[in-house]
């Protein structure tokens, strides 16, 4: 199975972005092998439907699993709609991301887990818009 990381970097050893929609890369891991591949998140810095368009490139990636910290209600539903299961209470880099996964130490949530628009770049420091 393929797992999908948030992530701020390109590798492995880079650190879990805690945002679906906004991360700066998404690492899709393949669960048995340990190879991985990083794909940029071209909605990073759309200047909204971010968590949508995010949620497309992680469907069309074929993960069976993504690893994030926060999705607002929209990315939800379509990552729901799609079949990926969304694990949240991950720290550290991509590889320990992983590795709390395959060990059962994630959670896996049903619903969204931010508000719509919470990482947008006009979103004050509490996530509301502004």
């Amino acid at each position: 199975m393929k797992i999908c990381v948030t992530s701020t970097g390109q590798d492995m050893d880079s650190a879990v972005d805690s945002r679906f929609g906004r991360c700066q890369f998404f690492v899709l891991v393949d669960e048995e092998t340990m190879k991985y591949e990083a794909i940029p998140n071209s909605a990073a810095n759309d200047a909204s439907g971010a968590g949508i368009q995010a949620a497309h490139i992680v469907a069309d990636m074929d993960a069976g699993v993504v690893i994030t910290g926060h999705t607002g209600p929209n990315a939800t539903q379509m990552l729901t709609a799609a079949q990926i299961r969304i694990m949240t209470g991950a720290s550290g880099t991509v590889r320990d991301a992983v590795e709390q996964y395959k060990s059962g130490k994630l959670a896996e949530v049903s619903g969204p887990t931010a508000e719509a628009h919470a990482g947008a770049p006009d979103a004050g420091a509490d996530g509301a818009d502004r």
